[in-house]
């Protein structure tokens, strides 16, 4: 039975046409990729265009020069593009000195010449463990820098026993089963991130990563960068090599929240990659292949943005194999109660305030609201109340929504477009004091949509 070769690339560089027959004849048998190059300066086009994860180099080319310095030289290039890849040193003078020194100038490993094939088989073994421990190390790194951003998020459950949420949560785990790429609607605020993680917790995938991507959040200078990866010196401040979102995720899921912000020219981008299954950081030609689940969510109606010639037909069927709509709270009143007890909860153990609980009449308040906000407001209101709170009751009465009613009722008599379009834009900016990003985000239009809009109305 034949055993299984090592999932790694080899690049040989010797000047010498026997070695390199006699090296690629062995290797081939162990390695899935073994290239060979007599000529030092084929280096780095081929490391342009292969991924090599191991280079096996002769330290001398030219005739009569015996100190190594080639091999240094070259090694230095290779690692001036690439820092990851991994060189091992070949010498045929057993000059300790200067494989030391060679070491020391960042090789893994020396081998002499002529070698022993144990020993020889033996070092590229070590290099490729080493290779595959540190792209893990590496990935990890990004995960953990990636993820940094969710430590203060509570994420939790899905809360509620209302008929809707019943289905909702039956629908969850049956699609949650497949591989599939799925498509969450649902107004601000009504808990699609918190479905897309319900998906990945539920999923084959639950032990690998999750990684959010707010897509209204990523200018789009950036977008190629954050989302595909960049190279060393591809652009100013591209200072190393760095993945991007889609490799972090990789073997886990990742979710592309308000897609319906993404510009008609990234989304062709989008597409190519979700099409593929590949990803080629800025900078390079070299494609990773990625192995995701994709979920994605927005709050943007599509279909009516695909007829105006705004959102891509073609991605839109990539992305909505299964399409899942979150309902507003408004259709889910008799979960009120239940979310609402449970901020309280969560608000009192954050606040040192464990003796207030909800007044009686409290509640028909809460069920009489219509929640234009969803979750994240009723959550908004809990918390304010709760820091504001003196004694031992929540006090709800109608006059803390009478403002916003007040003002939904103007609009609903005054069809003036512009006047509601200015009164909504204030509106979005006083509820997040003035954060143009998130004002953006709640109003479904891109940063520099809303900065047109404010020139317009000399906000």
């Amino acid at each position: 039975m034949q055993q299984e070769k090592i999932n790694c690339s080899l690049l040989i560089i010797d000047d010498d046409i026997d070695v390199l027959t006699s090296a690629e004849l062995f290797l081939e048998e162990n390695f899935k990729t073994v290239l060979t190059a007599s000529d030092p300066k084929n280096i780095i086009p081929i490391i342009k265009k292969q991924d090599i994860d191991i280079v096996l180099l002769d330290m001398n080319f030219r005739k009569r020069q015996m100190d190594g310095h080639e091999g240094i030289f070259w090694m230095d290039n290779i690692k001036k593009q690439n820092s990851e890849i991994i060189v091992i040193l070949m010498t045929a003078f057993g000059d300790i000195e200067l494989a030391v020194n060679g070491i020391k100038k960042g090789a893994f490993d020396f081998v002499l010449k002529p070698w022993k094939n144990a020993r020889l088989l033996a070092t590229l073994i070590a290099a490729s463990r080493y290779k595959k421990s540190a792209k893990e190390s590496i990935k990890f790194k990004e995960q953990t820098n990636t993820l940094k951003q969710d430590i203060d998020k509570n994420f939790s459950e899905i809360i509620g026993k209302s008929p809707a949420i019943k289905q909702l949560k039956e629908t969850l785990k049956k699609v949650a089963e497949t591989d599939a790429n799925v498509l969450l609607l649902g107004e601000n605020g009504t808990g699609k991130e918190l479905a897309a993680r319900e998906l990945h917790r539920l999923s084959p995938r639950r032990n690998e990563a999750f990684i959010a991507v707010d897509m209204g959040a990523i200018t789009e200078t950036l977008f190629e960068s954050e989302i595909f990866g960049h190279t060393r010196g591809s652009f100013t401040d591209a200072k190393t090599d760095k993945p991007g979102r889609f490799e972090i995720a990789d073997k886990g899921t990742i979710f592309l929240d308000e897609i319906g912000n993404l510009s008609y020219s990234l989304q062709a981008k989008l597409l190519t990659v979700i099409q593929n299954r590949k990803v080629a950081r800025v900078g390079s030609t070299k494609e990773t292949p990625i192995d995701v689940r994709l979920i994605c969510a927005t709050n943007m109606p599509l279909k009516q943005m695909i007829d105006a010639g705004t959102f891509r037909q073609d991605l839109f069927y990539r992305i909505n194999t299964f399409e899942i709509n979150i309902p507003p709270l408004r259709e889910r009143k008799e979960d009120i109660p239940v979310l609402a007890a449970y901020f309280l909860n969560d608000f009192k153990q954050k606040y040192n305030k464990q003796e207030l609980k909800f007044h009686p009449k409290a509640m028909t308040h809460l069920k009489n609201y219509q929640w234009p906000g969803n979750i994240r407001e009723l959550k908004n209101i809990i918390e304010r109340l709760v820091v504001l709170s003196d004694g031992r009751q929540l006090v709800i009465d109608q006059s803390l929504f009478s403002s916003y009613e007040t003002n939904t009722e103007n609009i609903k008599n005054n069809l003036n477009l512009e006047k509601n379009e200015k009164h909504i834009i204030l509106k979005a900016l006083e509820k997040h004091r003035g954060n143009i990003t998130k004002a953006a985000k709640e109003l479904g239009i891109q940063r520099n949509a809303l900065y047109r809009r404010l020139e317009k109305y000399g906000l």
